[in-house]
This record gives C-alpha cells, sequence and structure tokens, in this order.
C-alpha cells in the first residue's frame, strides 16, 4: 500500500512537472476556458444558423459574446508568467470533467467555478482578474439569467407588459396587452423579454471596460445603467409598436423587424460601452 501510495505521489510530480515545463499557468486557464467556451457556444451557433444563417449568429447579440469570449482569453494570457500550482490541476480536471459533457450548461458552470478560483484564490495578477470578470460576466447571459427567467417568467413578462400598456394607454393582465384600436390582445412572450438583452449588456460593459483595462469610477454606474436601460427601452417601445393594431403586429413582428431591433439594441449597448472606456480604448490610437 505504501508503495502504491508513493508511486501516485511521484507520477502526480512527475505531471505536474511536465505541465510546468510545457505551458505557463495562465496558458492552462486560458486553454480551459476556450475549451469550456467553445462547447458551450456550439448548440447556440447552431440554433442560431439554422434559423437566420449568418443574421441570426452576428444580430443575434452573439457578437458581444464573441468578443467576451476573446477579451476573457486575451486578459488572462497577458497575465504575469507563473508556474502551475498543484491546486490548478484539480481544478483543470475538475472543469474538464464538466466540459466533456453534451450538456452544454455545464460548460458555463465550470467557467463560473473557474473565474471564482482565479478571482478569489490563484492569487493571479490585475489581468488575469479583468479576465476572469469578463468571463464571469459571459455567464449571466449564457446561463444564469436564462435560469432566472425559467423560475421568474411570470413577473419579468408582467414588467414589459405593463410599461407596453403604459405607453399605449391600454389594459393588461399578466403578460397579455390589448391592441390600440382595440382588434384584441397580444400575448408578450418570453422571446420578447427584455431579460436576455439587458444581460447581454451588462457583459458588454464589463467586457469592454475591463478589457480597456478601465478603472471604474462612480460616474460609471451611470453609463453602465444607461447601457442597460437603453435596451429595455428599445425593446418595450417595439412591444408597443407592435401593439398599436394587427397591421402593425405584421409587419413589426417579422424576421427584417427583429433584425432591425437587434441591430438598434447592439449599436446602443456597444456605443455607450465604449463611451464609458474612452479614454483608455482612444488612448491607444
Amino acid at each position: 500500500m505504501t508503495a502504491s501510495l508513493n508511486e501516485l505521489t511521484r507520477s502526480g510530480r512527475g505531471l505536474l512537472g511536465a505541465l510546468r515545463g510545457s505551458m505557463s499557468r495562465q496558458e492552462l486557464f486560458a486553454g480551459l476556458c476556450i475549451l469550456a467556451c467553445a462547447n458551450g457556444l456550439l448548440i447556440k451557433f447552431i440554433l442560431n444558423w439554422k434559423s437566420d444563417g449568418w443574421a441570426g449568429i452576428m444580430f443575434g447579440t452573439n457578437a458581444i459574446v464573441i468578443f467576451a469570449c476573446f477579451a476573457g482569453v486575451s486578459r488572462l494570457l497577458d497575465d504575469e508568467s507563473a508556474k502551475i500550482r498543484s491546486m490548478d490541476l484539480i481544478v483543470a480536471g475538475l472543469v474538464l470533467l464538466l466540459t466533456i459533457h453534451p450538456i452544454f450548461a455545464l460548460s458555463w458552470v465550470a467557467i463560473t467555478g473557474l473565474s471564482l478560483y482565479i478571482l478569489l484564490f490563484a492569487n493571479f495578477g490585475e489581468d488575469g482578474r479583468r479576465g476572469a470578470i469578463i468571463l464571469l460576466a459571459l455567464t449571466v447571459p449564457m446561463l444564469w439569467s436564462p435560469l432566472l427567467f425559467k423560475f421568474f417568467s411570470g413577473p419579468i413578462l408582467q414588467i414589459d407588459t405593463a410599461l407596453a400598456a403604459w405607453l399605449l394607454r391600454t389594459d393588461w393582465v399578466g403578460n397579455t396587452v390589448r391592441f390600440a384600436d382595440n382588434s384584441g390582445y397580444m400575448v408578450v412572450l418570453p422571446y420578447c423579454s427584455s431579460l436576455a438583452n439587458t444581460s447581454l449588456a451588462f457583459l458588454c460593459w464589463i467586457a469592454v471596460t475591463q478589457w480597456a483595462r478601465h478603472y471604474w469610477t462612480t460616474i460609471d454606474i451611470l453609463w453602465s445603467f444607461l447601457a442597460c436601460a437603453s435596451v429595455v427601452a428599445v425593446n418595450v417601445i417595439r412591444i408597443a409598436l407592435v401593439g398599436i393594431s394587427q397591421y402593425h403586429y405584421q409587419v413589426i413582428h417579422s424576421p427584417l423587424g427583429d433584425q432591425v431591433v437587434n441591430a438598434v439594441i447592439l449599436s446602443l449597448t456597444i456605443g455607450f460601452s465604449i463611451f464609458g472606456a474612452r479614454r483608455e480604448l482612444f488612448s491607444r490610437i
């Protein structure tokens, strides 16, 4: 038994030594993040491609997600070079166990745990922590926001419904709002919720500011709020315009209308995020 334990210890040290000689600590974590992100995004890319092709990939707000993946990994790689620790191998093993499954949500659980490990226990430098913050924020729209919606979809949809009914000056019940021309009621479906785009606006703000190495101040609360509030405003206005009449519903609630709204939301989200980090971004030009 003692001989077996000694052999196991020697093999563990041999593996650790081999990894230390072949890659740095930040390269190990960056590789794990790339693997988990690729696995987690695969199903989303397939669904968006089948529904809308390239437009679904670019205007399905995946552009923000792709940038966040790049920004998080690049900041991890920019961190000071360090040797792999024994605890890092245990964490890496757990991340791989969660990532190799065909359950894509587990990849985002893995990124959540890895990001928290980097932030709380791994003693990374500033760039490494910035990368971990971006990757942790990435899990909000990809996992935690949809999970929250499943449990609280009723109250969340009622907020959008109530705001749209207020603009239309009509009645609303649950997640249904009466058309302004009294031709019937319109149902506000989960697809119309502001929550998904708000979580993406939050991600965009975090990704841009952290990638630019922006140091947050009190005024950033205002800019981040405006980025999220603009998304809610555009979405509620869209619902209100759709609710004017059956004709408006058919015209605006269409693939082209959805693409236009997504493009406006994407532009506002990116615009406010860039404006918040303008000093750091434009100082490089």
